[in-house]
């Protein structure tokens, strides 16, 4: 399959891609994010609670030749160390120090990609970072609270590239009620953020192998 169907949930009735544009401080820095998960393309829409209206967009991304970093084909670490590029898991000086050294050995480097496809790491999924760094997550735990959340898939369209081959499929956007994908987007959220901790607090937490730990090894 040379095409793929991507949605983006937004506030804004009319979104035009452009390079360049974005926040760095996103999950994968400066991009252009979809899923391709229509659903949860609906909850990211309104999950503000400042928009009480949201909006589908529809496109198509032709991948023929594009280079993709599929962060589900590498260890979670170096998706972990991706988040740690752009968002601040801690403003301590321990964790400024011991990000950089964790990059350094775990992280992928993106630069030569067009898109990057990884999870989102929304609040419940970056609970996950944050409690892993103030090394209170075992690393054996770390794919299991990525599947409880079921939080959901991201694209990142990177280059100029990859942003010519994503074609909106319709000028006129799927309207979404805010009412009903607000909760689930809520739901969601808790419900993933309760089993997080449930499992962080369990037994099979055993706290042997930590952040600081592994950049010793």
């Amino acid at each position: 399959m040379n095409k793929i169907t991507l949605y983006h949930g937004s506030m804004n009735k009319i979104v035009k891609p452009s390079f360049d544009l974005g926040d760095e401080k996103h999950d994968y820095g400066k991009g252009f994010y979809l899923t391709d998960d229509l659903e949860l393309a609906k909850e990211w829409s309104v999950c503000s609670p400042i928009n009480h209206i949201g909006y589908v967009h529809t496109f198509d991304l032709d991948i023929s030749d594009l280079k993709i970093l599929d962060f589900e084909k590498y260890n979670i670490l170096a998706w972990l160390s991706e988040l740690m590029k752009h968002r601040n898991a801690d403003d301590s000086k321990r964790y400024r120090v011991l990000s950089k050294q964790f990059i350094d050995k775990y992280g992928v480097d993106a630069s030569d990609f067009d898109v990057i496809k990884g999870w989102r790491a929304n609040a419940s999924y970056f609970f996950i970072a944050k409690e892993f760094v103030r090394d209170n997550i075992d690393v054996t735990i770390l794919n299991d609270l990525l599947s409880l959340g079921n939080l959901g898939i991201q694209y990142c369209i990177k280059t100029k590239k990859a942003y010519s081959k994503l074609k909106e499929v319709s000028s006129i956007p799927l309207i979404v009620s805010y009412e009903e994908f607000n909760s689930k987007y809520n739901n969601r959220d808790i419900q993933a953020r309760k089993n997080m901790r449930d499992l962080v607090d369990s037994d099979s937490n055993k706290l042997e192998t930590v952040f600081s730990s592994l950049i010793k090894e």
